[in-house]
């Protein structure tokens, strides 16, 4: 190996596992991502479905920030067969857990008649 692969290798080791700045940085936007959605229904301060909508949204962000910051799940050619791995696997859990809920909704349903 030259010593332009070992700088190369060194910066993907250190891409691959993040640094202290990217997982306090991740801490934070998940602190704050929390705290939102928890301040709004403390307070009530909006109505029910604003409030059950910010809730959600606030949760869809803090899954993107945990899979990046925590995960460090990007599109980068380095990271991109991990992250393709992940989103199938995704994919596969919400089908298998999908289909089940409507087969047994629909066996429920036909079960009543």
């Amino acid at each position: 190996m030259n010593a332009q692969s070992d700088i190369h290798s060194g910066q993907s080791h250190e891409a691959d596992h993040g640094s202290v700045k990217s997982y306090l940085m991740g801490f934070v936007l998940s602190v704050i991502l929390t705290a939102i959605p928890f301040w709004a229904v403390m307070t009530g301060q909006f109505d029910k479905v604003t409030t059950i909508w910010l809730v959600v949204l606030m949760a869809i962000v803090q899954v993107v920030v945990h899979l990046k910051y925590f995960l460090h799940l990007n599109f980068s050619s380095e990271g991109r067969a991990n992250t393709f791995t992940f989103l199938f696997t995704a994919l596969i859990i919400v089908m298998v857990v999908g289909l089940s809920v409507w087969i047994l909704y629909s066996a429920n349903a036909m079960m009543m008649h």
